[in-house]
């Protein structure tokens, strides 16, 4: 069973960044991962996700200030998040669904089997 740890989150004021890591447990030859957040009475948001031939898709909500990356040879997914908002405030968790796809990668959430325990940004204005 694989297992995903992110790490990262933090308090932060607007427009600062924060970089969120996601280490997987084990070596994932081929996957689709993607990046999700939940606020607090809001559903869950697939806010990027990435392929296994590395195409990305994001939501519209972080076009331009968000950048969704993986190092395979670490097992290790990234989220680079810049120009913070308060609206960005939620948690966010990392997922990925093995062996996943080429193509344009899913931002649904009921695509992805395994997931992570999250970790917390919050942004103040």
């Amino acid at each position: 069973q694989v297992q995903l740890v992110e790490s990262g989150g933090g308090s932060v004021q607007a427009g600062e960044s924060l970089r969120l890591s996601c280490a997987a447990s084990e070596y994932i030859s081929r996957a689709t991962w993607g990046w999700f957040r939940q606020a607090p009475g809001k559903e869950r948001e697939g806010v990027a996700a990435i392929a296994s031939g590395y195409i990305t898709s994001y939501a519209d909500s972080v076009k331009g200030r968000f950048t969704i990356s993986k190092d395979n040879a670490k097992n290790t997914l990234y989220l680079q998040m810049n120009s913070l908002k308060p609206e960005d405030t939620a948690m966010y968790y990392c997922a990925a669904d093995i062996p996943g796809d080429w193509g344009r990668p899913s931002r649904r959430s009921d695509q992805y089997k395994y997931w992570g325990q999250g970790t917390q940004v919050t942004v103040s204005s």
